[in-house]
């Protein structure tokens, strides 16, 4: 089994990789293969509605000049998927909303390439807005079929400043709740 965690904060190293980095350990303690792509300096562009892919139906963007097909391919390959934000003005970053809008088009335009997968949103954050953020991530989950783990609270991290995260000692509690839920989800899943 593997998980794919996308981290679509603009510090490759920052906060929102410490949230990943705390799930990762929980699946790791499980036996469950995990690999990290950074969004960081991934020039990663929006969506162009040219509906090229409803007409190629290749499981790809027709836009090729960037990290978004890569991704496609590996959450298709991915058993559970992470998607992690830092929280900009009480949403994703743009990379993660570019993400989200044209992995999910193609999805769509393939019959749903990310049905039944195990999904998890976090968000780390300064003070507010991270509900919303999560909200973003999980819409593209639900829409697309997926199953969402939950945890203890919400999905978010309280920290500005690169490695403050470390301080909330109940988010990050939170964080490896999510990665001993999501083991367990997988391990059904592969079971059944």
């Amino acid at each position: 089994m593997k998980v794919l965690a996308i981290n679509g904060s603009a510090r490759p190293n920052g906060n929102t990789a410490i949230l990943i980095r705390t799930i990762f350990a929980e699946l790791e303690k499980q036996g469950i293969e995990t690999e990290l792509v950074q969004l960081a300096g991934s020039q990663l562009r929006g969506c162009a509605a040219c509906y090229g892919c409803f007409r190629t139906k290749n499981n790809k963007c027709v836009i090729s000049e960037d990290i978004l097909n890569e991704c496609v391919a590996k959450m298709m390959a991915a058993d559970g998927i992470i998607l992690a934000s830092p929280t900009y003005f009480a949403d994703v970053s743009a990379e993660m909303k570019a993400l989200i809008d044209r992995a999910g088009l193609v999805s769509s335009a393939n019959g749903g390439l990310f049905k039944h997968k195990v999904a998890v949103a976090v968000s780390a954050v300064r003070r507010g807005g991270a509900i919303h953020a999560v909200d973003t991530m999980n819409h593209f989950f639900q829409y697309g079929q997926m199953f969402i783990v939950g945890s203890t609270y919400w999905n978010m991290v309280y920290g500005r400043e690169i490695g403050e995260v470390e301080k909330d000692a109940e988010g990050l509690a939170n964080m490896r709740n999510i990665g001993e839920n999501m083991a367990f989800l997988l391990k059904k899943l592969h079971n059944s």
